[in-house]
């Protein structure tokens, strides 16, 4: 099934074309599970995934660069607004920045649009990059959702590009992720901390269970600095490190379909707890007093 959401309800499992802050008010009735939301369960806690799903997060400015970034390579999300002034440390500057948020639009300043505006030159020249994300040969931001079989809950995800190599051949899922360093390095210790290994395993299986793709999809990650020269680098995930995301991902639904089942969303740890010293605390003391 493939529609267009009007009243930004999704009752039924399918494709949906919907703006990026429609899918992260959550248009299932009684609630669904994201990536990010099963990602919030297992690094935080039940308690903060509930409380932020009820109250919301307000928005941050750390991430206003990348949301335009996003923008100008997928050509999909909010509208950027320019602020014409050189920082944000007057009140008139913090006025207009607050206006355009609640427009809807995303803020940046007249030096951060020139630098996205860049950053996407650098995608077009990348000779995969740029092809992987030449318009017209992919589908921005599809929201997808489906029944998860074991839990019976709903599961979606917004996939930024999704593509064909050709008619008929298997799907490419494409995520672009803007950093401060795109190295080989700091991208492993991104996918351990920030559980994108988990982001993989979620999005092929919506890709699948929806016929969007199958066994063969191929979901890759395009990394892009920051900075001048706005550096890119494109990853494919092994899959042993896809393996274990999909582990953490059930862990996540278990624990989410039984906190819907009770109500209760427990914090860090319910009743008292033995705590001791960190490992490398205990080794200091032992060296100091053998």
């Amino acid at each position: 099934m493939t529609a267009t959401t009007e009243a930004l309800v999704v009752t039924e499992p399918g494709i949906y074309s919907m703006t990026a802050e429609d899918y992260h008010l959550d248009p299932v009735p009684g609630g669904s599970l994201s990536s990010s939301g099963a990602r919030r369960i297992l690094d935080r806690s039940p308690a903060t995934y509930h409380y932020e799903r009820e109250h919301g997060q307000a928005p941050k400015r750390i991430f206003d660069l990348g949301h335009a970034a996003h923008r100008e390579v997928l050509g999909e999300g909010a509208n950027i607004a320019v602020i014409q002034h050189d920082n944000y440390t007057t009140k008139a500057a913090k006025a207009d920045r607050d206006a355009a948020r609640f427009d809807g639009l995303t803020p940046l300043l007249a030096k951060e649009y020139e630098q996205v505006q860049a950053m996407a030159a650098a995608i077009r020249q990348h000779p995969i990059a740029g092809r992987l994300f030449t318009p017209g040969e992919g589908i921005p931001e599809q929201a997808l959702f489906w029944k998860d079989g074991p839990s019976g809950i709903t599961r979606r995800a917004l996939i930024d590009w999704t593509k064909h190599r050709q008619t008929g051949t298997r799907l490419v899922i494409a995520d672009y992720k803007t950093t401060t360093d795109a190295s080989l390095e700091a991208i492993s210790r991104a996918v351990n901390e920030h559980g994108y290994h988990s982001q993989d395993a979620w999005y092929r299986d919506g890709a699948i269970a929806l016929d969007l793709g199958d066994e063969d999809t191929v979901m890759v990650f395009v990394f892009q600095e920051k900075t001048a020269p706005y550096l890119i680098t494109v990853v494919e995930l092994d899959r042993e490190t896809v393996r274990r995301g999909r582990e953490r991902n059930r862990r996540a639904i278990e624990i989410y379909a039984e906190c819907k089942a009770t109500g209760h969303w427990p914090g860090h740890h319910d009743g008292v707890a033995i705590t001791s010293l960190p490992v490398w605390a205990q080794l200091r003391h032992d060296e100091e007093y053998s």
